[in-house]
């Protein structure tokens, strides 16, 4: 079954349910671990922009060694369409791949593996990541049909599989589009580690963590990798009805950070949306700070970087005040 096809079954059901939960009183939010989260925001107004500059500027800020590690890219390749920016921007990943080669890394590679039952590297062709990206067939795995071994506790499954090329990373870069979601509220770091769980095992588009639900497949997927950076493209983003079918939008910013967590509140804070009204974040709260007190905001300010981005009208109770 392609996306299209299981969003026109399942739509549905999925905002009935949402409107339903919406009746209830949410349960108080976690604290999250000990201490605050460094969270850079660096502007970068185009893509043409000297993004590897920006880039080591916010990796500093966060403290980030990435000294003899080896590093997985995992940038958000969804869809192509001409007419509107569904992926992490070809510019993007090509500026991480030279700034961690510049820190030292050991060895730097890109992994994604999308939802939709299609040739991947095709797909990436028409996003422009071969012409763009130096040897990017050398660097990329398709995720969805590398070789697989299963990790234990995942979501409460015995057991459940996934690519041998994010298992073996020492850390994993999350490059997510910063975009609104049809299902989710907004699409974010911690949303884009839905890349990571191979397609040839759990079908299309990634039916087993629909089935397991949304919310609850993005709090396992962060709880099972801790070993994450995210870098999140927001110089253009997508707003309305996100991830494939909005319009762009201009936020002129990159958001970085170790806590995905913070890294993704701060991202829905600029976007002009609440974090603590998104179920996923609220979820997510054991695991990083969601409170802005919690969070060390570094580089520039959420206030001066915000631009309120297009809701669809289920989700427009989650706009911040």
């Amino acid at each position: 079954m392609n996306r299209r096809k299981f969003i026109g079954l399942s739509g549905a059901a999925v905002l009935g349910t949402y409107a339903g939960m919406k009746l209830q009183k949410p349960p108080k939010l976690a604290d999250g671990p000990a201490g605050k989260s460094p969270v850079a925001i660096i502007r970068a107004r185009t893509y043409s922009d000297d993004l590897v500059s920006r880039m080591l500027q916010g990796i500093h800020e966060c403290g980030l060694d990435v000294r003899d590690k080896r590093i997985l890219l995992k940038p958000n390749l969804v869809e192509f369409d001409p007419e509107t920016v569904i992926n992490t921007d070809a510019t993007v990943i090509a500026a991480a791949v030279e700034t961690f080669h510049r820190l030292g890394a050991r060895e730097v590679l890109i992994g994604e593996g999308p939802g939709h039952r299609r040739d991947t590297l095709d797909m990436a062709d028409d996003a422009k990541y071969r012409v763009t990206i130096p040897k990017f067939e050398a660097l990329f795995t398709d995720l969805n049909r590398d070789d697989v071994s299963p990790v234990h506790g995942f979501a409460n499954e015995p057991e459940f599989y996934f690519a041998n090329t994010v298992l073996s990373a020492d850390l994993i870069v999350s490059l997510a589009k910063m975009k609104t979601h049809h299902w989710a509220g907004a699409t974010l770091s911690m949303k884009n580690l839905f890349g990571l769980v191979p397609g040839s095992v759990y079908g299309w588009p990634k039916n087993k963590l629909h089935y397991i639900g949304i919310s609850e497949s993005i709090v396992a997927l962060n709880r099972t990798f801790r070993n994450t950076f995210a870098i999140v493209d927001g110089i253009v983003g997508m707003e309305g009805n996100g991830p494939i079918q909005g319009t762009p939008k201009p936020a002129g910013v990159l958001v970085m950070g170790r806590d995905l967590v913070a890294v993704d509140a701060t991202c829905c804070r600029i976007m002009g949306i609440d974090p603590e009204k998104v179920t996923y974040m609220r979820m997510a709260a054991e695991l990083g700070h969601v409170h802005p007190e919690r969070i060390d905001q570094r580089g520039e300010t959420v206030a001066s970087v915000r631009t309120n981005f297009a809701l669809m009208k289920e989700y427009r109770d989650l706009r911040l005040a």
